[in-house]
């Protein structure tokens, strides 16, 4: 009668990442073999983005075979301690410190990890006799494309349009959607480079600070994006001949604006994060029109917003001031002034087509769950027919992008404004919201564009 189970020397430790290579998006199976059973490894993931070193580390406890899932064994120590084999790239850090995006820079480039697991010496079993760990190592590099080689990019620079089009391979016609950002400016090429590579085509559309365009969101006129959505429409040829339109924060307000004001000429909405409200240019605003200037213009004239002399609002937050009280949400108190608000609503029940909104319920930069029930809700009350998909994701703030970016970038210093704030959620949360609502809106693309 054996008092202890068989045990076997170490052999060689083993890591293996399946697959080695492919798209952001896809998840990657990583193990662990050879380790001494009952040994401590530690996995530590180490990626160059736009030339800053992002980190991550975690330690696992092997089994009695000496193996690790990591999609199946939560780690015992290190940055994320949830069972999830890519938190070991949504958990990384800038080495150096600091809020830098851990977006790339330029989308034609892959992302190379270079993963390290090494056993910790001395650790294995203690209370049977055995081997213990001597400290083996072994590292594999992990590459994560942004754009498939048969992925056509394409600099759009006509008609008075920035952007940039991503066409998959194929005759076509493709589900299109037109690609916005939010209060950061630029052009979302991330995004989209990632949806071609779902056969989606996506037209990263710039509206400020972008080559030839503005760098502050203040007065950014809406006949732009008409004619953004004619040249969709006339050189793109999409499917069902009218495109998604989709955007983060302050693109998914303008998302829903567009909806409302041009709904003949787009198929269907994915508003990121969404305002329900037109707003004033807050964190983006030109200095020579403050926070409380306007945003959006129509013929020349800006559209009525919240922050447009709002008999409610004694404060406000763009500048750094602290608010007057812990509970204070200068997005609530704007709502006061009742008259402005009816006036700064978006009327959103104007558009007829399907309809998505994705939402952080611990959004701090502003309230996009509250937003988006908004909208559902009065798009239900308008007899709404059409399809009405809300994502809003407990623990998820306002930085929900693509999947399998680092997630821990919660406290920022925005791009525009240079004052700090905060996204809210966790980084397990947002890392979830990445990738689920990725997944769900490439699927609902391909619901709103079958005609």
């Amino acid at each position: 009668m054996k008092l202890f189970p068989e045990m076997h020397p170490s052999t060689t430790l083993q890591l293996s990442v399946t697959p080695r290579v492919g798209p952001l998006w896809q998840r990657r199976r990583i193990l662990i073999k050879g380790a001494v059973p009952g040994s401590i490894v530690t996995v530590q993931a180490q990626t160059n983005r736009n030339g800053d070193d992002w980190t991550a580390q975690a330690s696992f406890l092997a089994d009695s075979q000496g193996g690790i899932d990591l999609d199946l064994q939560a780690p015992v120590s290190g940055d994320y301690r949830c069972a999830d084999a890519m938190g070991l790239f949504w958990s990384q850090c800038r080495s150096g410190g600091g809020t830098e995006k851990p977006e790339p820079v330029d989308v034609r480039t892959p992302i190379k990890t270079q993963l390290i697991a090494w056993a910790e010496a001395g650790t294995g079993y203690l209370d049977m006799p055995g081997p213990a760990a001597g400290g083996e190592e072994h590292r594999v590099t992990v590459e994560q494309w942004l754009l498939a080689e048969d992925t056509q990019r394409i600099e759009v620079r006509s008609n008075g349009l920035v952007g940039t089009l991503f066409r998959p391979p194929g005759g076509g016609p493709f589900p299109t959607v037109v690609v916005m950002n939010g209060s950061g400016g630029g052009i979302n090429e991330t995004r989209a480079a990632q949806y071609a590579s779902r056969g989606i085509q996506a037209f990263a559309l710039g509206y400020f600070r972008a080559p030839g365009l503005s760098n502050f969101i203040s007065r950014t006129p809406l006949e732009y994006f008409e004619r953004a959505l004619d040249y969709v429409e006339a050189e793109l040829s999409p499917r069902s001949g009218k495109p998604v339109v989709s955007g983060q924060s302050r693109g998914g307000e303008l998302t829903l604006l567009l909806a409302s004001r041009f709904p003949d000429k787009i198929a269907g909405v994915a508003a990121f994060v969404p305002a329900a409200f037109v707003f004033g240019a807050q964190g983006a605003a030109d200095p020579a029109e403050s926070w409380n200037g306007p945003t959006w213009t129509w013929r020349g004239e800006p559209l009525p917003h919240l922050w447009d002399n709002n008999a409610g609002v004694t404060w406000q937050p763009w500048g750094g001031d602290m608010p007057p009280s812990r509970h204070a949400d200068v997005y609530i108190d704007g709502l006061h002034d009742r008259q402005l608000a009816t006036q700064a609503r978006i009327p959103i029940e104007h558009f007829k087509g399907p309809v998505a909104c994705i939402s952080g319920m611990d959004d701090r930069a502003w309230p996009s769950s509250m937003a988006s029930r908004m909208v559902m809700n009065t798009l239900e009350r308008h007899g709404h027919s059409a399809e009405r998909l809300h994502l809003d994701f407990e623990s998820a703030g306002h930085g929900i992008g693509v999947p399998f970016l680092p997630s821990t970038n919660i406290h920022m210093l925005h791009p525009v404004s240079g004052v700090a704030y905060s996204n809210g959620g966790t980084p397990p949360g947002n890392a979830r919201a990445s990738e689920n609502s990725f997944e769900d809106i490439c699927a609902f693309i391909e619901r709103s564009t079958r005609g």
